[in-house]
């Protein structure tokens, strides 16, 4: 097969300073959730969030998503590590590739959840603030498999093909070089991904998880196809590819949610992170609103009786009583 052009691969998918090996994958990986906490961290505080919340919860969330995908390529292509000639030990060598985003979204998830329980902050809204995010740290994280060779699609002659070495090609394709990159495929659609859950939360007001769920939605939609193409090799259910199943019943989830949460939950929280004003609690002093619905001065929202709105009652009452004030009239 001959192609007038085509994407070369790296020769190594690492270099060494000294004994330190420095990989591609693992730097594509460690970019994209600095990409990710800094644009969450962005819309967090547009929503009235405190700078530095997403990055705390990440702390949480990023450790238990690699651990969710490294545990779901690993019990779904078990073979390339367990069994005859295999050897289990490379189920640990993450830096080699292989993470299924699936597990690293359900895990990521329950630990996100752990990091907002621990700050008293809605989940959907947290995940709404991180989704574009998340998006694009799949787009950066994807060129980490142009480094490593892997997960390529259909040979192909397209100028935009990927040269593929001979060490890395499927045995049926010794013989063809270049092949659909579908590295680059997904990479290109998760940032459309981004684009699109921005410009539709600017323009819907998406709120409760809905921004999260539409990205979810949006993500499965181009997995779908992009699945289609690759030929590495993976389990098949009447035909299609796990993935491809996962990416459909994952969609299916995503827009009932939007449909249910749309009518259960209209609008968008007012307060995502109790004690937050609006300019990170700079207003605290000036008595500026913190966010959470109560004055800074110290009090409390109308119709609360916290202590020391119940010591100022007691006392202007006390007060109204001696003078013969009319008890309805403000002090």
């Amino acid at each position: 097969m001959n192609t007038l052009a085509f994407i070369p691969s790296p020769s190594v998918g690492e270099i060494h300073l000294g004994p330190v090996p420095l990989r591609g994958y693992a730097f594509c990986i460690i970019i994209g959730v600095f990409l990710a906490v800094w644009l969450g961290n962005r819309r967090w505080v547009a929503r009235g969030g405190r700078p530095g919340t997403v990055a705390d919860i990440a702390v949480w969330a990023v450790p238990f998503g690699l651990l969710g995908g490294r545990l779901y390529h690993v019990i779904t292509d078990y073979q390339l590590y367990f069994g005859e000639g295999r050897n289990w030990v490379d189920a640990f060598r993450v830096w080699d590739g292989g993470l299924g985003i699936w597990g690293a979204i359900a895990l990521g998830a329950l630990g996100a959840w752990i990091g907002c329980r621990r700050r008293g902050i809605p989940m959907p809204a947290y995940a709404d603030a991180v989704a574009p995010g998340i998006a694009l740290a799949q787009a950066v994280g994807r060129w980490g498999n142009w480094f490593n060779q892997e997960l390529f699609g259909r040979p192909t002659d397209l100028p935009w093909a990927v040269e593929i070495d001979r060490a890395h090609r499927p045995v049926e394709f010794l013989d063809v070089g270049t092949y659909h990159p579908t590295f680059l495929y997904e990479s290109l659609w998760c940032v459309g991904v981004a684009l699109l859950v921005i410009w539709a939360d600017r323009r819907f007001t998406l709120g409760h998880g809905r921004a999260f769920a539409l990205y979810v939605a949006a993500y499965t939609a181009g997995r779908f196809w992009i699945e289609y193409l690759r030929i590495d090799d993976a389990h098949h259910v009447l035909g299609l590819r796990l993935n491809d199943w996962t990416a459909l019943g994952v969609f299916l989830l995503a827009i009932l949610y939007i449909l249910v949460s749309s009518r259960v939950s209209p609008g968008r929280e007012e307060v995502v992170e109790p004690g937050a004003s609006d300019s990170g609690g700079d207003d605290t002093a000036a008595g500026g609103d913190s966010g959470d619905g109560r004055d800074t001065d110290g009090g409390a929202p109308e119709g609360t009786d916290g202590p020391a709105t119940a010591e100022r009652s007691s006392a202007a009452g006390s007060a109204r009583s001696a003078t013969g004030d009319d008890p309805g009239r403000p002090a």
